[in-house]
C-alpha cells in the first residue's frame, strides 16, 4: 500500500489564493474549501487508498513559547481564517482521517505519521503531499517523498539534495541558517543558501561547525564573516534549528490501517456541500478500493 499525507493547512491557503471567490449560501467565503475538497476527491479518484490530513486548527503552537518572533495567526484573511473549522469538518465528512493540531503543528502531525508508516512494512511508499521545505527533513531515500501536486514534482531524496544542496538530515539547519520567512525564522546575517548548502554539505549539522573558519575543511565565499556571525549567534542558530526540526512524538492515535479510506458519510457530506452550495460534488466521489 501507499500512504498519502497531506498538509491541509497548505492545501486551505492554495486554495483561498489560488482559486476564485466563492460565496455560500449564506454570504460566507467558501472558496478554498470547495478547492479543497475537490483536490481531495481528485486524490481518491487517483486511485489513493490510505489518507490523513492534518491542518493548524490553530496557527500558534509550542513554538510560540520557545521564540517570540514565531509565526502567529496575525495577518492572515479573515475570509480565509474563517474556513479553518469549516474545512476540517468537510474532510471528516469525506471519510478523512483528519488531525487538528492545537499544541503542535500540521507539519508535526505529518512527520510523526510518515515516521510511523515507513516503520511498517506493509507500507510501500510514504508520499508526503506538499511542496512545503520544513517537510524535506521527513523524506527518505524514495520510501518517503515529496508530492508537490501544484506542478506534479516528486522529491525523494536525490530530489531534496538537488533542491536545497544538503540532504533530509541537514534541512533543519539549512533552515535555522537561511531562515524562513513563512515560520518566522530570521536566519543567521550573511547565511544565504549557496554558503549553507556548501558548509553543511560537509559538516551536516550546525553542531560541527567549528568556530574558525579557517580550519574549515571547505571553501566557500566570504568565510570569515560567515565564521563570525556563527560565532557570535550560535545560541541563536541552535534555536532556530529547534523550531525548524519537526516532531515525530505527536500524539495521533490512528494505525496505519485506521488510514484506509472507506467512503464519506454521505449524510453528513451532502450536508456540507449543501452548506457549500455545490451539490455537483456530492456525486462526484469514487467508490472505496
Amino acid at each position: 500500500m501507499d500512504v498519502h499525507l497531506v498538509d491541509g493547512t497548505f492545501e486551505l491557503f492554495r486554495g483561498y489564493y489560488g482559486a476564485r471567490s466563492r460565496k455560500g449560501p449564506d454570504g460566507r467565503e467558501i472558496g478554498a474549501t470547495r478547492s479543497l475538497l475537490r483536490s481531495m476527491v481528485s486524490l481518491l479518484s487517483g486511485g489513493a487508498t490510505h489518507i490523513g490530513i492534518a491542518f493548524d486548527t490553530v496557527i500558534e503552537s509550542f513554538r510560540n513559547d520557545l521564540f517570540d518572533g514565531y509565526k502567529t495567526g496575525a495577518g492572515i484573511e479573515a475570509d480565509l481564517f474563517s474556513q479553518f473549522e469549516l474545512a476540517e469538518r468537510a474532510t471528516r465528512a469525506l471519510g478523512l482521517v483528519t488531525w487538528s493540531m492545537i499544541e503542535f503543528e500540521a507539519d508535526d502531525a505529518l512527520a510523526a505519521a510518515a515516521k510511523r508508516a515507513c516503520d511498517d512494512d506493509r507500507v510501500n511508499q510514504v508520499v508526503i503531499c506538499s511542496p512545503d521545505k520544513d517537510l524535506g527533513q521527513c523524506v527518505s531515500g524514495e520510501r518517503v517523498i515529496m508530492w508537490d501536486r501544484i506542478r506534479d514534482i516528486r522529491r525523494g531524496e536525490d530530489g531534496v539534495r538537488e533542491k536545497f544542496g544538503v540532504g533530509p538530515e541537514s534541512i533543519p539547519d539549512y533552515l535555522a541558517l537561511v531562515g524562513d520567512t513563512a515560520d518566522g525564522i530570521p536566519g543567521i546575517p550573511g547565511w544565504g543558501a549557496k554558503s549553507s548548502a556548501t558548509v553543511l554539505s560537509s559538516y551536516g549539522a550546525i553542531e560541527d561547525i567549528p568556530d574558525d573558519p579557517a580550519t574549515w575543511n571547505i571553501k566557500v565565499r566570504g568565510a570569515t564573516r560567515l565564521g563570525a556571525a556563527l560565532k557570535e549567534q550560535r545560541e541563536d542558530a541552535l534555536l532556530y534549528k529547534q523550531l525548524a526540526t519537526l516532531r515525530t512524538d505527536v500524539p495521533i492515535e490512528e494505525s496505519i490501517d485506521d488510514l484506509r479510506w472507506r467512503g464519506a458519510d454521505r449524510e453528513a457530506f451532502a450536508a456540507i456541500c449543501e452548506e457549500l452550495g455545490d451539490s455537483a460534488l456530492a456525486s462526484s466521489i469514487p467508490s472505496p478500493s
